[in-house]
């Protein structure tokens, strides 16, 4: 029997009432939008991380695509935002198809350094081409969508849009992680070579990974660049795809909601932090040697073992846990092997 927390309608239940309860309780739209778009880019981070155990560097670089292109189709070509988010869908997922189909030809180390060095070359790239890019200065004056004839200048209002289409991702993630794709991603993920030998073609899963994965950040990137009127050059830099694993690991890569509770740890810490110690990046250090020390699963980790105390059901990571019933853990990612 699967744990209640990890059965697909609660978890597409606390993600509806995260989207319902952020309004309530804080101030700024504008940050309550930024936790639910790097929500969606995190979720995506954890397909690869979490369910096929891939640590990727290059996450940055869709997330930087997606920026641009929707910059791009808005202020040069004037298209409609629906169509350069589609758009924004199709360049990330044919990027990082690419980006994929090369770097997991290397495993390990290599792997890991194949991405940073694609996440180093386009960061360059963007910065060479600054005609079309806007190089360090970004790409500015980005429109944000309009709906019925009104343009959604309003945080409030260009939340519900960003809550609208975050929910839609997250429930065809969902799909995409229970399916038997998603089963198949967790087999190559604890034995590579088992799932190699029963038959599963494990380079086209892998590459279909990374496709679905960069096609989900660059649809983040291209809302971030709608909310903040701006594609910055530091999208596409390879610290976004720091950022991302981390708050990948502070949420913990158990399931996809994992994701948005890491996001939104990692962003309410930030702004709080920030406005009383210029260097709060420290902090988030300690944080991180915590969580990675203590509580390897994550913020979400913390909540199971909470109600598996309250309901003397065993902890998510105890053998004697009925066998089925564990969710996806990160373990032994490429670059331990």
């Amino acid at each position: 029997m699967i744990p209640i927390l990890d059965r697909p309608l609660v978890q597409f239940g606390l993600a509806t009432a995260a989207v319902l309860i952020l309004p309530l309780v804080m101030r700024s739209g504008t940050l309550a939008s930024e936790i639910l778009i790097f929500g969606l880019a995190v979720a995506a981070c954890n397909l690869l991380l979490g369910y096929t155990g891939l640590l990727s560097f290059g996450q940055g670089i869709f997330f930087g695509i997606g920026s641009y292109v929707a910059g791009l189709g808005l202020v040069r070509a004037g298209l409609p935002a629906p169509v350069m988010l589609a758009v924004s869908l199709g360049v990330g997922a044919l990027v990082a198809a690419v980006v994929g189909w090369v770097s997991i030809r290397r495993q390990g180390v290599y792997f890991v350094m194949l991405t940073l060095a694609f996440s180093q070359m386009f960061y360059f790239l963007a910065y060479t081409f600054s005609g079309i890019t806007g190089g360090d200065n970004g790409f500015l004056d980005i429109p944000r969508p309009t709906l019925v004839g009104t343009r959604l200048t309003d945080p409030w209002t260009y939340y519900a849009y960003v809550a609208v289409l975050f929910l839609v991702l997250f429930a065809a993630l969902q799909r995409v992680a229970l399916s038997t794709f998603g089963r198949t991603l967790l087999a190559i993920r604890d034995n590579e070579a088992r799932a190699g030998a029963i038959g599963y073609p494990v380079r086209a899963f892998k590459v279909a990974a990374f496709a679905i994965s960069g096609a989900v950040t660059a649809f983040a990137g291209a809302l971030h660049a709608m909310l903040i009127g701006v594609a910055p050059l530091s999208n596409i830099d390879y610290h976004t795809s720091e950022t991302l694993l981390i708050m990948t690991i502070i949420g913990g890569s158990a399931n996809l909601f994992a994701s948005l509770l890491g996001a939104g740890a990692y962003l309410l810490a930030a702004d709080a932090l920030s406005a009383i110690w210029p260097r709060w990046l420290l902090a988030l250090g300690l944080l991180l040697i915590v969580i990675t020390l203590f509580l390897q699963r994550g913020l979400w980790g913390l909540i199971e073992r909470a109600i598996a105390l309250v309901t003397r059901a065993p902890p998510p990571d105890d053998p004697a846990r009925p066998v089925g019933t564990n969710p996806p853990v990160a373990h032994a990612p490429e670059v331990a092997r």
